[in-house]
């Protein structure tokens, strides 16, 4: 079993280069996005400080709690297990809807189709328990 799931929250141990120019900080938080040979490595995307995007299209400094900011994303990166830490996992961090849909996206055609029939069946035994 991976040591961490995809859209599990994470913070750097280390700190690494970036793809296209310096570095992420020891400590600097981000997302796994990717899930590599089974946990041998991770895609994870890093994150900045709290932004806002201006009328120009810049972004400018800003908190958590302001109107329509958001974390400044600096980079997507390829790290190994030890190089990362869990912050949050993904089951608190994302919905239900989301954590099936990365699911539903690794599984072969066959599995698929029972997964569909159960979810049917599901949806039909439900029906059947609101009309009695």
């Amino acid at each position: 079993m991976n040591q961490f799931q995809l859209f599990d929250s994470v913070k750097l141990k280390e700190e690494i280069p970036l793809e296209d120019g310096g570095t992420a900080p020891e400590g600097c938080v981000g997302s796994i996005v990717e899930v590599f040979n089974n946990g041998e490595a991770y895609m994870v995307e890093l994150f900045g400080g709290w932004v806002t995007d201006t009328e120009d299209g810049d972004f400018t400094a800003s908190t958590p709690e302001a109107a329509d900011s958001f974390m400044e994303t600096i980079g997507v990166e390829t790290v190994m297990p030890q190089q990362i830490r869990l912050v949050t996992p993904a089951r608190e961090a994302v919905g239900v809807r989301a954590q099936l849909l990365a699911l539903v996206n690794e599984l072969p055609e066959n599995t698929l189709e029972e997964v569909r029939d159960f979810a049917e069946f599901l949806k039909q035994k439900r029906t059947e328990a609101k009309a009695s």
